[in-house]
């Protein structure tokens, strides 16, 4: 369980190690997900630091998920990307799943976009849809806030009623008007995995008001709304849901709709980073 002193410590000795190495200031924070990786791409100025270097920092282990931090500029703004994320069914704790969003805190952050590749439950998507997060349903089972709280972090009992911030996701559509894409907007629930859902779990997350299911996310929008960031939350629906349509679910099929729509993502995310 989270201990303060040594929670803190390590949080000053990362943000110690990366200011020697970074002399940037970011102002927001992206999570790209599985097989998003791209955007990481168009940044410039870039620096880009692996996981396994940073102080206290695990391990991405997931297809698709580099495993590097990368500050520079996009947009003529100065960014944060993490080019792969943690999971907690890769067996590491909550805390640990979080700790980057931690660093992000720290650093002086005050937002963040993060994305995922997701399972379409709301029959009217489509693999290759993107969808702007509204609210989420957390059935992972664990909370990353659960032990002792950290006060200098955060309160104790945060609020949520607006995890994904409404002006964010406003200004989200007026973008996607812009540049000619059409994003659905829904609830994601996140399930601890890695197994794909059942058919009877996918109906009763639709009957809960589910839109799409994860792996992911809620954790790390937890900790950044304890920490006071913004948020916008941005799912790839990669595939359909257990039972919505009649075939077998896989990984290579995430990977494949999420390389398919990666370049409509990475245009629709580097057109974000203007506007917040």
């Amino acid at each position: 369980m989270i201990k303060e002193a040594e929670y803190s410590t390590k949080l000053a000795e990362v943000r110690s190690y990366l200011n020697e190495k970074v002399n940037i200031q970011p102002e927001l924070g992206i999570i790209l997900g599985s097989g998003l990786g791209g955007f990481a791409d168009l940044i410039e100025e870039k620096i880009a630091i692996p996981y396994r270097e940073i102080p206290h920092f695990p391990v991405s282990t997931v297809e698709g998920h580099k495993g590097e931090l990368v500050f520079g500029k996009v947009m003529g703004k100065y960014i944060v990307a993490m080019q792969g994320r943690f999971h907690y069914y890769e067996g590491y704790s909550m805390q640990e799943v979080t700790f980057p969003i931690r660093v992000m805190q720290v650093l002086g952050l005050n937002g963040l976009i993060v994305t995922n590749a997701a399972g379409g439950i709301n029959a009217s998507y489509r693999p290759g849809d993107l969808v702007l997060i509204k609210d989420h349903i957390n059935f992972m089972g664990e909370n990353p806030l659960r032990g002792e709280n950290i006060s200098s972090l955060g309160p104790r009992f945060p609020d949520l009623s607006e995890g994904y911030d409404l002006e964010w996701r406003q200004k989200a559509l007026s973008v996607a008007q812009e540049i000619g894409i059409h994003p659905q907007e829904g609830i994601y629930a996140a399930m601890s995995g890695p197994s794909y859902e059942t058919p009877a779990e996918i109906r009763f997350l639709r009957t809960v008001g589910a839109d799409l299911v994860g792996m992911s996310t809620v954790p790390e929008v937890i900790i950044a709304n304890q920490g006071g960031m913004r948020v916008l939350g941005i799912s790839c629906v990669t595939n359909m849901a257990a039972g919505i349509l009649p075939q077998r679910l896989s990984h290579a099929e995430v990977m494949e709709t999420a390389e398919r729509i990666e370049k409509q993502f990475i245009r629709f995310v580097q057109a974000l980073v203007r506007v917040l």
